[in-house]
């Protein structure tokens, strides 16, 4: 009966889903960076995390812990969804997945970061620009020098 409890089940699902990544990282093989750190690092820290996460929430929800009911004062829930934010974002995403291999991840990454935040309202849209590149370029450089991770560099591929 206590199986029935949806936060026993969600418990469950975040202790799985943990099991899952690390499972599924132990197929990666790849050479580690100049630091040390190989593709592998952070999902297996995400892993770990979330099967921690999970043994701590299953553990408290056998002993009968409970979920807050929601009580957030700007709540309204007469309010509908944004539908078209909603639908704006999921169409940059498939368009950033379309795009990332012939504009390399830089330029497709830029593309990304600024459609995001122009949708969600960005009030100054020339920084959200200078902070998209900066987020493409910082990202690329983390996972391409720092972890040794190959990105698609597209026309900017000798470049940097």
């Amino acid at each position: 009966m206590r199986w029935r409890n949806p936060e026993l089940l969600l418990a469950g699902a975040v202790l799985a889903l943990g099991v899952f990544v690390i499972v599924g990282t132990a197929d990666v093989t790849a050479a580690a960076s100049t630091l040390g750190l190989g593709p592998r690092f952070f999902p297996i820290i995400v892993g770990s995390a979330m099967i921690a996460t999970g043994v701590f929430y299953v553990v408290d929800v056998l002993r009968g812990g409970q979920g807050d009911p929601e009580e957030s004062e700007d709540v309204d829930p007469s309010a509908t969804s944004d539908k078209k934010s909603v639908a704006l974002i999921s169409v940059i995403f498939l368009a950033f997945a379309v795009s990332v291999d012939l504009l390399g991840w830089i330029i497709a990454g830029a593309l990304l970061f600024f459609g995001v935040s122009w949708v969600l309202g960005a009030e100054n849209r020339l920084r959200a620009g200078a902070l998209a590149i900066v987020l493409a370029v910082a990202s690329y450089l983390a996972f391409v020098k720092g972890l040794g991770v190959t990105l698609p560099g597209g026309p900017l591929e000798g470049l940097i």
